[in-house]
């Protein structure tokens, strides 16, 4: 499952260069996730480095969403 991004994000652009997919970019007000392109970094890192260096935890994998929002 891919990573979201959420509306809080405040686009510090501290997860874009972190990603080996480039698939995050600027979405209409905040950033995204390409869900065609992430790979929850697998094959270059253990878990997904966005997640790592969100200084205000706004991106999540996408199954953890629909886990919690159960």
């Amino acid at each position: 499952m891919p990573a979201v991004i959420d509306v809080s994000c405040i686009n510090c652009d501290m997860c874009v260069p972190e990603c080996p997919n480039e698939a995050i970019s600027m979405g209409a007000k905040h950033y995204e996730v390409d869900p065609t392109l992430c790979t929850e970094c697998i094959g270059y890192y253990d878990k997904p480095t966005c997640i790592a260096v969100c200084p205000i935890d706004c991106i999540d994998l996408e199954a953890e969403l629909r886990l919690a929002a159960k």
